[in-house]
């Protein structure tokens, strides 16, 4: 007997073994139940999601001589007859190939003579929006009021190309995508039913590659199945057959580009080539890798929406903290027009090049993404001090830059500092103020650009000075940008941020900065005071 593809065999027969459409199951049912069928359908969906498995379904329920809770009995001559393709009553049509006026014309004609069996005439006309102007035209009458015993059950999968006036006269049933996990569970089934020894995690790569289609899941299962027959189906033997791309490459990938290593990212896509994976395939799942750490940056429940293992969340949040949203959504743009190039192109690892080199030389690019990505950097690097002569620098907290209060547009200017100009005070703090102080003080930069949002505008001009145990001021030298750290909600945020991330109980208060004060005090312990002045001190009561 010949060789039966798995898509084909495991067809769903009954609306129980439909997975992934219940919305769509219970709907229908119902209607059998209640005897409230309408006369036409329209089932929308993208491929693979049983829009006509569950069709077929339902012409054998309207016809079942014994139905089960709206289910066929699938023992009845109706129910073995439709089910074999010798029911006069059931009729598919495929429209791409039957798209005239003419074959409208015949289903008009037969439409007028009652079923010879069962109570309905079905009519399931597949991929419909292939059907002409004409064809539409002249189905309108008959699917408008066609005779009692007939119904019309329309599918397709491009739902904005059938006419308003045969929509407004269809009961439409959108079908999703069939989520990751019921693949997966699925796939697991089938394989335990024809005895296929397969690695979870191998079927739920088949299951994320299918993007949401059982038929495309069951097609890939059979591909792997017959490539590795008799093996045990592994992970990498599902990465190797599809030409797909272990995640840890994803992730090397990213870091490489955050660090601006074109070299590195070019290397790194030459050992795919080499290994043979599809270039397309690559830029899919790095689009989709970056959607997920946008995920992580922008929603607080993305732990929800991720399907994948604890290990693979925690690398993800790892790499999300690399950069911010702005850059990663310049970075899926980049992709996104690639993904649509690299389709029909015959080089298509140059463009996957060429877009790396966008990506970690933003300055060879004149659009408004990378001039904003170029800004983010050049702020950066100046929160970070990288401008500044670090010969100059003690090994003291780093004195921040001495200030003449708000100038005419409302910001803090900084002071040339000369051989005239008076050197800044000098005062002792108890170690643990000092060392949450430094630790503050350092990490200042990198805490607002992580917060974002209004902090990450309000904050970037202000300084840090201590105010007592476990309580440090933020003083602002733009009353503007004042009135906005002020609010409590902006200062309960940065706390549980400091506490989240460095495990430190700090209170924070705010200040706006006097006309002609100085800011650059320069903070010391007692212990290191002692040890410059060379001499002992008595701390006097």
């Amino acid at each position: 007997m010949a060789y039966t593809a798995l898509y084909r065999k495991w067809r769903p027969a009954g609306f129980e073994d439909v997975k992934g459409q219940d919305h769509i199951v219970k709907t229908l049912k119902n209607q059998i139940i209640s005897n409230r069928i309408g006369h036409a359908y329209l089932f929308c969906g993208t491929r693979g999601t049983g829009k006509t498995s569950i069709a077929k379904i339902f012409a054998r329920a309207v016809n079942c001589e014994h139905p089960a809770d709206g289910s066929p009995c699938m023992e009845c001559r109706t129910c073995r007859n439709v089910a074999s393709g010798a029911s006069l009553n059931v009729v598919e049509i495929d429209a791409a190939s039957n798209n005239g006026v003419e074959n409208i014309r015949d289903i008009r004609e037969q439409v007028q003579y009652p079923p010879t069996e069962g109570r309905f005439r079905v009519y399931i006309i597949d991929e419909v929006h292939m059907l002409s102007t004409g064809a539409f035209n002249a189905l309108l009458k008959t699917l408008e009021e066609p005779p009692s015993y007939v119904i019309f059950i329309l599918a397709t999968t491009e739902v904005q190309r059938i006419p308003i006036t045969v929509l407004s006269r269809c009961q439409r049933y959108d079908f999703k995508r069939i989520t990751i996990q019921t693949l997966t569970d699925r796939l697991r089934e089938l394989s335990e039913a024809e005895q296929i020894d397969a690695e979870d995690k191998a079927l739920t790569y088949i299951a994320k590659a299918a993007d949401g289609s059982m038929r495309d899941a069951l097609s890939l299962l059979d591909q792997c199945v017959a490539f590795h027959y008799g093996e045990r189906l592994t992970y990498d033997h599902v990465l190797d057959i599809l030409g797909a791309v272990d995640t840890s490459i994803f992730s090397r990938m990213f870091r490489a580009v955050t660090e601006l290593k074109t070299a590195d990212c070019i290397y790194q896509l030459q050992d795919l080539v080499i290994q043979g994976r599809e270039l397309g395939q690559f830029v899919t799942d790095f689009i989709w890798y970056m959607r997920n750490l946008l995920l992580i940056q922008t929603t607080e429940d993305a732990q929800d929406m991720l399907d994948m293992s604890a290990d693979n969340k925690k690398s993800l949040e790892e790499d999300a903290k690399l950069t911010d949203g702005e850059t990663l959504m310049r970075y899926i743009r980049v992709f996104s027009e690639l993904s649509n190039q690299i389709r029909y192109a015959s080089q298509k690892r140059v463009l996957v090049e060429l877009a790396f080199i966008k990506l970690t030389k933003p300055q060879m690019e004149h659009n408004y993404d990378s001039i904003i990505e170029r800004l983010n950097r050049i702020e950066e690097q100046l929160e970070e001090g990288v401008f500044v002569n670090s010969g100059s620098l003690s090994h003291e907290v780093p004195a921040q830059p001495a200030v003449s209060g708000p100038g005419p547009d409302g910001r803090m200017k900084e002071v040339c500092r000369s051989a005239e100009a008076s050197q800044p005070d000098t005062v002792t703090l108890p170690k643990a103020q000092l060392e949450d102080l430094q630790l503050i003080r350092n990490e200042w930069g990198k805490i607002i650009r992580s917060l974002g949002g209004v902090i990450r505008s309000s904050f970037r001009d202000t300084v840090i000075e201590p105010s007592g145990d476990s309580c440090l001021c933020v003083v602002f030298g733009n009353i503007d940008n004042y009135e906005i750290g002020r609010r409590p909600t902006i200062m309960g945020e940065l706390e549980n941020y400091v506490k989240n991330t460095y495990g430190k109980d700090i209170y924070f208060k705010t200040r706006l900065l006097g006309n002609g004060e100085r800011v650059d005090t320069i903070y010391v312990s007692d212990e290191e005071l002692k040890s410059r002045i060379h001499m002992d001190i008595t701390i006097e009561d």
